[in-house]
């Protein structure tokens, strides 16, 4: 059973056999092209070698769009004619949705000539994103809340999942919301806005917004983003009527007057634009907390799996984690449209065989490894490389001496952090560690935080957090030790993105972290990926190797090799 997310965004590709997950993996971590919407050629290769299968012995293959949906637009025609603010973009809106919804058939049509002996099943993409959530979970029962920017007319579901006695699964959406009311495509705008990268860019208008003063423009989020009783709304004065064409703005002219003019990419960042993001990110967590609240009142359970995109907003999470609405909220490794290939080839195995796919649980290094690397003395001119007989303890003792390690070893990450296998690595004892690794690693903003990894033992010693986060999920409050002996993992809001590690999830990158606490007795490392800005996180040896010789990175524990520069 392949699973593909194909044709939009972050593209990628998921496969069962015999009722286990094989393997899944985002086109972009081999292509080098980041967030790339073509078919997953190169994902799919390796999934079926992996397997030792062809094209010819794929059963069923699961899309994560279904065309139809996206003509619900055009019922929607006669409200939007009768606003003023919506009237002009009314027919154009419609005429995109039925073009991508075209898009979607021709799609679907095309797996079905690539994989001629498969049933090609098409899965709403709201349902793609939860049954992902809820399966890696390993919970029993569960609320589910998807929020995303769109899945085909759809932004928001909650939805009631439950294992049956079977080994299959429950799944039924009990509320839903459509465009226009888009949490997602409501903080894309305002990235856009101020000018980053909208479906890039967000996170760094969410570490923006921790130094800004919300209350500014608190009434102007209050406007654009009104709570109602059952969710939310957009106000189409600010932002504005969606049409799937980038030659329609998302920002309207009213909402620069109410805000500030949009910020070109190379002019500075004011006051102005930081108290625009922090009130942007406030509105953004009230809402999400707001409908956690549903989600509870509607279900009853006391679990929550939260996907989509907007779940990759860690301190929305982390508000909901603390409101203690729920005994445990889990965030899948890879919560966005790309974990939506797992999510329909969960679909498409549902289908015929009733039962949930196994290898779902606690697994997140899904992807390509390269165990039986041999690199030369001299890899690339004027690199060099080694085998050490310890690497861990070689790892850690390079890192308590300051340098600035990057880790490509073991099998490929899901989702959009690095778990310590696609990883750059640094002491948080360092006092320039983070503008070392801004100004000269990652080549990015001086005031993008960076995430702690730490032990899952120790984690209580530093964070405050009440439940395990993996998968780096989960903004966490700190402890006054946290910030006495690493104040370079506090961000300017008092919080950190931690990831908890135990020896079973990740033995190595376990084993990194207790040399270390040896030798300083800190049991807690930076870690953020292995890629500078711009670029995607390096799947492949090659990347792994650009990646050491376009940055400021000290050395590269690329498999068991060490790759460090000359001189």
């Amino acid at each position: 059973m392949l699973g593909v997310c194909s044709g939009t965004h972050d593209s990628a590709a998921a496969l069962i056999v015999d009722g286990h997950l094989i393997g899944f993996s985002e086109e972009e971590r081999l292509t080098g092209d980041k967030h790339t919407n073509a078919y997953p050629v190169r994902s799919i290769v390796w999934l079926l070698a992996e397997a030792r299968l062809d094209a010819e012995q794929v059963n069923a293959v699961g899309y994560n769009f279904q065309a139809h949906r996206y003509l619900g637009a055009l019922g929607q025609i006669p409200s939007q004619l009768m606003h003023e603010t919506e009237r002009r973009r009314a027919w154009p809106r419609a005429r995109s949705f039925a073009r991508v919804a075209g898009r979607t058939r021709h799609r679907v049509r095309d797996l079905y000539a690539r994989f001629p002996q498969a049933r090609v099943r098409a899965v709403q993409h709201h349902r793609a994103h939860g049954l992902y959530a809820f399966a890696s979970s390993g919970y029993e029962s569960a609320a589910v809340l998807v929020a995303d920017s769109l899945g085909e007319m759809q932004t928001t579901t909650i939805a009631e999942a439950r294992r049956t006695v079977s080994d299959g699964c429950e799944y039924r959406i009990v509320e839903a919301i459509d465009d226009p009311a888009s949490l997602g495509y409501a903080y894309g705008a305002v990235t856009e806005h101020l000018g980053w990268r909208r479906g890039d860019e967000e996170g760094t208008v969410m570490a923006l917004a921790a130094l800004g003063d919300p209350s500014r423009f608190r009434s102007v989020f209050a406007r654009a983003i009104p709570i109602t009783e059952t969710g939310f709304a957009l106000d189409p004065t600010l932002l504005s009527l969606r049409v799937l064409c980038s030659r329609y703005p998302r920002t309207s002219p009213g909402f620069a007057i109410a805000a500030c003019p949009p910020r070109r990419p190379d002019e500075p960042i004011e006051e102005i634009h930081q108290d625009l993001a922090a009130a942007l990110q406030e509105r953004t967590e009230q809402v999400l907390l707001h409908l956690a609240q549903r989600a509870h009142s509607a279900t009853g359970l006391g679990m929550i799996c939260v996907g989509g995109g907007v779940a990759a907003n860690c301190v929305a999470i982390g508000r909901i984690v603390e409101a203690g609405l729920f005994d445990e909220v889990h965030v899948p490794p890879a919560p966005g449209d790309s974990g939506t290939a797992i999510g329909a080839a969960i679909a498409a195995h549902l289908g015929p065989t009733g039962i949930l796919p196994a290898g779902l649980v606690d697994r997140c290094y899904l992807g390509p490894a390269y165990p039986g690397l041999d690199l030369p003395r001299e890899p690339r001119p004027g690199m060099w490389a080694h085998q050490p007989s310890e690497p861990a303890r070689f790892v850690a003792r390079q890192l308590a001496g300051g340098s600035i390690v990057g880790l490509a070893r073991g099998r490929l990450e899901a989702g959009p952090r690095a778990l310590g296998n696609r990883s750059i690595l640094a002491s948080p004892l360092l006092p320039d560690v983070v503008h070392r690794l801004n100004a000269t690693v990652k080549f990015r903003e001086s005031f993008r935080p960076f995430a702690p990894v730490v032990l899952a033992d120790k984690a209580g010693s530093y964070f405050t957090l009440p439940q395990p986060s993996p998968y780096m999920s989960i903004a966490s409050g700190v402890t006054d030790l946290a910030c006495e002996t690493i104040p370079s993992i506090v961000h300017a809001n008092g919080t950190a993105r931690v990831q908890t590690v135990t020896r079973e999830q990740n033995p190595f990158l376990a084993d990194v972290l207790s040399e270390f606490a040896a030798l300083t007795g800190v049991p807690v490392l930076i870690n953020t990926s292995l890629n500078v800005k711009g670029k995607p996180i390096c799947g492949t040896p090659e990347m792994a190797l650009d990646c050491l010789a376009d940055s400021g990175l000290d050395g590269l524990l690329l498999e068991g090799w060490w790759v460090a520069k000359c001189g």
